[in-house]
């Protein structure tokens, strides 16, 4: 089993991460994934921190000096056009040629012009969950571009015969993503990577402005999501999060990659994740290892020792949830409400 690790950008943080596997041991954690320069390209989540390349550089050599690969992530689902004239092709070849420079050992990207210019580095080219590759069809696509591996959509992390259809249909490495919060078939989905590869890239327009970022009166699809759940919390049992103790569900079928999401939370938050599920298990309130708002995890209580068993059941799920209602019934016995 390998884990990918959610890293901050910032030195500390790769230093407290890498610390932490050496002194508990956790042979695991093989490989972390930060974001790039809002200057060259935005991003499909939240980034708090963006390091330069010198920056890369430096913490990509500290990282090979402890065995920890470092993979940089450039997953905006759009770029508007840029990438496609003159001046954007030069820019992006210019920026992986300095990424390789620097020792990166992977890139990941959802764009597949962006594969196709990466097709020529050495580095690993990692496809993104916000390619929502979500069938074996699909994945072929993405395999005959230049991906060496493939981050699969979350929303069949439960449905375990396209995933093993996938592991027949490609020979690249299969990636899922095992605590993202979201809700299952979330129609916000595509509209909020969107937003978040425009709100996180500060390049300038064609006329030459400086660059600035761009400001929005809120997060619409944020608020929408919360609420959703909060009126519903078999929402939340519906998302595709994998327990710690589930992971040997997957290893079973051939799936060896595990990655942890949640770049954008506290270095607290992201060893309490990565010490769970390198040793597959967890004692607590499963919200605390979730990649969700905060506001859920101060509103329900989920112990995660009451899911033992739910994977037989969403292993043969046929997602048709108004006739199997076992997510309904789910919540109202492991889901409790905390009183403030």
């Amino acid at each position: 089993m390998q884990l990918i690790i959610p890293h901050p950008g910032h030195f500390s943080a790769l230093k407290e991460i890498i610390e932490t596997k050496e002194a508990e041991g956790l042979k695991e954690v093989e490989e972390v994934y930060m974001a790039g320069s809002p200057e060259v390209m935005g991003s499909g989540r939240a980034t708090l921190h963006a390091a330069l390349i010198e920056d890369i550089k430096e913490q990509t050599a500290y990282a090979h000096q402890h065995h920890v690969k470092m993979n940089v992530v450039l997953n905006a689902s759009c770029l508007g056009g840029y990438h496609l004239t003159f001046e954007g092709y030069k820019m992006f070849e210019w920026y992986f040629n300095e990424l390789n420079k620097a020792g990166v050992d992977g890139v990941t990207v959802a764009e597949p012009y962006l594969i196709e210019l990466l097709r020529d580095l050495p580095m690993e080219t990692v496809i993104s969950c916000v390619a929502h590759v979500d069938s074996p069809q699909r994945a072929e696509f993405f395999e005959a571009l230049g991906a060496d591996a493939i981050t699969v959509d979350t929303n069949i992390n439960r449905n375990f015969k396209v995933l093993e259809a996938i592991l027949r249909a490609v020979n690249c490495g299969i990636r899922v993503i095992v605590n993202e919060g979201c809700l299952y078939k979330c129609p916000f989905r595509y509209s909020h990577f969107n937003l978040f590869s425009h709100i996180t890239t500060f390049r300038a327009s064609f006329s030459n402005a400086r660059a600035q970022p761009l400001n929005t009166f809120g997060d619409y699809y944020f608020d929408k999501c919360i609420s959703i759940r909060v009126r519903d919390p078999s929402q939340i049992i519906r998302s595709p999060w994998i327990r710690p103790e589930d992971m040997r569900e997957y290893e079973a079928i051939g799936i060896e990659d595990f990655k942890i999401s949640g770049r954008a939370n506290t270095v607290n938050w992201i060893l309490n994740g990565m010490q769970a599920y390198s040793s597959r298990a967890y004692e607590g309130n499963l919200l605390d290892l979730l990649d969700c708002p905060a506001e859920l995890k101060d509103m329900f209580f989920i112990d995660n020792a009451d899911l033992a068993g739910a994977i037989k059941q969403w292993k043969g799920c046929k997602k048709i949830c108004e006739e199997c209602r076992y997510c309904d019934e789910l919540t109202s016995k492991v889901v409790g409400e905390i009183k403030k």
